[in-house]
């Protein structure tokens, strides 16, 4: 059974003519990016995006990616791609899932790590930045008061 994932962000994404194959079906590859849109949303919500990143001398790559096909999209297919932490202690884990919008069929969830790397260094770090756990702690925190 998957995790349930926590701080959810969707991005909408329509499957753009350069995209698909002659049948009008969306190569799989191009899921990818799909999921990077949602991703890179999710850490903007977080406040370290790119820029935050660089600031700090930090590439987080992504070292693992899964991804579970379950229909297939088409030209001009809009879709909804949901992002949400599943880990963020010592590596980053994100769980994905990707909807069609006109009828809320399942089209393919994912999953990506990424690890922390010291950019001047070069070298992998096995551990998150305290600030950046922070940033996730407090978001939770503010999501359970909103609940609450």
């Amino acid at each position: 059974m998957r995790k349930r994932g926590v701080l959810p962000v969707t991005v909408e994404v329509q499957v753009p003519f350069h995209d698909v194959d002659l049948a009008r079906i969306a190569w799989h590859g191009h899921y990818a990016k799909y999921l990077e849109q949602a991703r890179w949303a999710l850490m903007d919500r977080l406040g370290h995006g790119l820029e935050a990143m660089l600031a700090a001398g930090e590439g987080w790559p992504i070292v693992e990616l899964q991804v579970k096909y379950l229909r297939a999209s088409r030209f001009g297919d809009r879709l909804a791609v949901r992002a949400e932490l599943i880990e963020w202690q010592s590596r980053l884990v994100v769980n994905y899932l990707v909807t069609d919008l006109a009828t809320g069929e399942r089209v393919a969830r994912a999953q990506t790590t990424q690890v922390l790397v010291d950019m001047p260094q070069g070298t992998m770090r096995f551990a998150l930045p305290a600030a950046f756990v922070a940033r996730v702690e407090a978001a939770l925190a503010g999501e359970r008061a909103d609940a609450g």
